[in-house]
């Protein structure tokens, strides 16, 4: 059946609420932020970047795991409308990062987004009151300025997967949110380095190697950051990944 795209809106904000259950994921969590971003925004390509809690961030999450895109992610940590949505945690938006006075307000990542193909670039914080944990990039391939209801259904997005994220930490262990987050910077890392041995044994893009890595936690009702681990560290081999999935 058919579904309206205000439906499948609603059913993207019930998955991020979603949160309350025993093998949540949150790099998985972050992915699917992300992928709806594209979906109902509009965009050409969204990622996630997270506090790394000693005043620095590091991306956690993309649409895409292009090399190039991840790069570019990357980037943001230090430079672009992510970083500056981050200082004044409100939503920062750029219609053409070509326009003379974009190059000149963001000299490094402006110049690193048009080699990668991308004019227009906006963030929204992910926040919940005065508590900003990281960021929702919203990139796309044209000039294109993100009306005032998209930026809204952007930080609404965000909002939503903050409060998941923070009502997962406060329904656990009493794990605090530093270790959390945390954490969840070195599962990346994990999943970086699985991605790179599954790309080398297949021949594959590291976005294909990504997808694979996801189908086969999930086929397997298991954590991302798990199967990474064990792809990593030897444990679990290239080719049962693989196993009919690629000719």
């Amino acid at each position: 059946m058919n579904t309206t795209p205000d439906q499948r809106l609603a059913r993207t904000f019930v998955t991020l609420a979603d949160t309350l259950v025993a093998d949540f994921d949150v790099l998985d969590f972050l992915a699917v932020l992300a992928e709806r971003s594209v979906e109902h925004l509009a965009v050409d390509a969204a990622g996630v970047i997270l506090s790394d809690q000693r005043g620095g961030w590091r991306p956690a999450a993309g649409s895409s795991e292009r090399a190039d895109l991840v790069e570019l992610f990357a980037a943001q940590t230090r430079q672009g409308p992510c970083f500056d949505c981050l200082a004044v945690g409100e939503a920062v938006t750029s219609a053409d990062l070509s326009a003379p006075s974009q190059l000149r307000r963001w000299p490094r990542f402006a110049p690193a987004a048009l080699d990668a193909g991308f004019r227009a670039a906006s963030a929204v914080p992910m926040r919940l009151r005065d508590q900003t944990i990281g960021a929702l990039t919203l990139l796309n391939h044209d000039p294109v300025e993100l009306n005032a209801d998209t930026i809204a259904v952007g930080q609404a997005l965000a909002d939503v997967a903050t409060i998941g994220i923070l009502h997962h930490r406060a329904a656990g262990r009493g794990e605090l949110l530093a270790e959390q987050l945390e954490a969840t910077l070195q599962h990346r890392i994990v999943v970086e380095q699985a991605k790179g041995v599954l790309a080398e044994y297949g021949g594959l893009e590291m976005h294909d190697a990504f997808t694979l890595l996801r189908e086969y936690a999930h086929e397997r009702q298991r954590r991302l950051s798990d199967v990474a681990r064990d792809l990593a560290e030897g444990t679990l081999r290239a080719d049962e990944i693989t196993a009919g999935r690629i000719g």
